[in-house]
């Protein structure tokens, strides 16, 4: 064989490389017959920096931009968008619905943390059981979670294209989803680089957007009811909320933090990743949950209770009764570009995962498992994400919307059950993990995602079961009747 230059790609399409295991390059094999070649635990080198002759993703983020990416992901402005939503459904206390979903995340965020500490790898969910569990689940949670990665954007890019028609009737609905996909999957080509930028500039009129929306609130219950009006817990105990409104209410409120998972999938692209990725996932989801608290709470406090003349338009009703038509225009503004920032942000994350289930051998390699030698990015993997989005063109908001949650609530009681799988093997293994962060914390998660995933649309719950069962027959394909495991991340393997 011929020796391949390092930096040089032996592929006919030579923007385009995968990844290549060492033995497949001609590389001589370890010395040691009885070492493994799947450490339990991965080397941030051994994942990206190693010197490899063909392209990886290379690390360029750090905890702030990390943070940004998941906000921008949670999209903060969600909040208001489906503020009525959720005031209808708890009658008024919105802010609990919010504090309970927020206890939740901060729950899984912990084993989330613990685990991208252990797998500084792309893969998210998927990974993190496929390596404390067995690998056929792993395939199959990652199969659940797919749900969120390839629908989320295009229910994003839908939501988009539906405020800026109703703004403006005479421009039909698939030119504005059109719009958000070609736009969004340029700077997502481009690089994770360029797309960082835009979130900052998009986040920053986002959170601008949002302050004013809170300061115009608070001027407003001053006016009507003096300071004394700031303080109160109606927000919290509504005016006929009981404790299914509260609980279907908080799984409604789940939604708005879809994304806060969503840094470990940028694990490879993030310097020193074992520190930050877990940081980066607290922080977004304390933000992104107290942002969404204060908000709820301000806005309950200007509108009491859950009755709306049009509960999907409550916040615009309130931003034209608390700011008038100046601010009405702006907040319409606001929301369609918060719907493109995470639509970005989603993207990106979908991306990611499909890349790591090529460069499995799960998705096709030569497809999927690629990335480009320019560019550095998974190329067709976002084209993937963009082609999915085109069936927003052919579906409404409420379908669309029915079963996103059924995956995430899946692939969270897994990652906290992991947690606890990893701490028992570690155990065994005379490694000392604090109790607390690796089990106690997460059996509680388990149980609070669990009730969470009981008050789910029934509709849901039965679109995501058949999900599941395409899952299962697919792994029974690639797993020749379940008697093997699916094929390991071939970063494993990379020197």
């Amino acid at each position: 064989m011929v020796p391949v230059p390092a930096g040089r790609c032996r592929d006919p399409a030579p923007r385009l490389c995968r990844p290549h295991r060492s033995d497949e390059l001609g590389a001589p094999k370890p010395a040691n017959p009885l070492s493994s070649p799947e450490p339990t635990h991965l080397t941030e080198e051994s994942t990206v920096s190693s010197p490899h002759p063909f392209p990886t993703l290379v690390r360029t983020l750090r905890l702030p931009s990390l943070v940004l990416f998941g906000l921008a992901y949670l999209t903060p402005l969600i909040v208001l968008g489906i503020f009525g939503v959720i005031a209808g459904e708890t009658g008024g206390a919105s802010a609990s619905a919010y504090l309970i979903a927020l206890l939740a995340m901060l729950f899984t965020a912990n084993s989330y943390g613990r685990m991208a500490k252990a797998f500084p790898v792309a893969g998210s969910a998927y990974t993190y059981v496929r390596r404390t569990i067995d690998g056929r689940v792993g395939f199959l949670v990652g199969w659940a979670i797919m749900l969120d990665y390839l629908f989320l954007p295009m229910v994003i890019w839908l939501i988009g294209g539906s405020y800026l028609q109703a703004q403006f009737p005479g421009i039909p609905m698939p030119v504005w989803i059109l719009g958000f996909i070609l736009i969004t999957s340029i700077l997502n080509i481009i690089g994770i680089k360029v797309a960082d930028r835009a979130n900052l500039v998009l986040m920053t009129f986002q959170i601008l957007v949002i302050a004013i929306f809170v300061a115009l609130s608070v001027a407003d219950v001053l006016r009507g009811q003096g300071a004394t009006g700031l303080v109160s817990a109606a927000p919290f105990l509504g005016t006929d909320a009981g404790f299914a409104g509260v609980a279907g209410g908080a799984a409604i409120a789940a939604y708005s933090f879809l994304g806060f998972d969503a840094v470990t999938t940028l694990t490879e692209e993030t310097i020193e990743p074992r520190r930050t990725v877990p940081k980066a996932i607290l922080l977004v989801a304390l933000i992104g949950g107290g942002i969404f608290v204060l908000v709820s709470y301000v806005t309950q406090l200007v509108h009491p209770g859950g009755v709306f003349a049009n509960g999907d338009a409550a916040a615009a009703e309130i931003a034209l009764r608390i700011g008038g038509n100046v601010f009405g225009a702006v907040f319409l503004a606001a929301l369609v570009i918060a719907q493109f920032t995470s639509g970005l942000a989603a993207q990106a994350a979908g991306s990611r995962l499909l890349y790591a289930m090529g460069r499995d051998g799960v998705l096709p390699r030569r497809v999927f498992g690629v990335v480009s030698a320019r560019l550095h990015t998974p190329v067709f993997s976002v084209l993937a994400i963009a082609v999915v989005g085109l069936i927003a063109m052919f579906m409404d908001v409420a379908t669309s919307t029915s079963f996103i949650n059924f995956g995430a609530f899946v692939a969270f009681i897994m990652v906290n059950l992991s947690v606890v799988v990893y701490w028992v093997r570690e155990r065994r293994a005379s490694e000392r993990l604090n109790p607390l962060l690796y089990v106690v914390a997460p059996v509680i998660g388990m149980l609070v995602i669990a009730v969470l995933l009981s008050q789910l649309d029934s509709h849901a719950i039965t679109l995501g079961a058949i999900w599941l069962g395409v899952g299962v027959v697919v792994l029974g394909f690639v797993t020749r009747g379940f008697r093997r495991q699916p094929p390991e991340l071939g970063v494993d393997n990379v020197d």
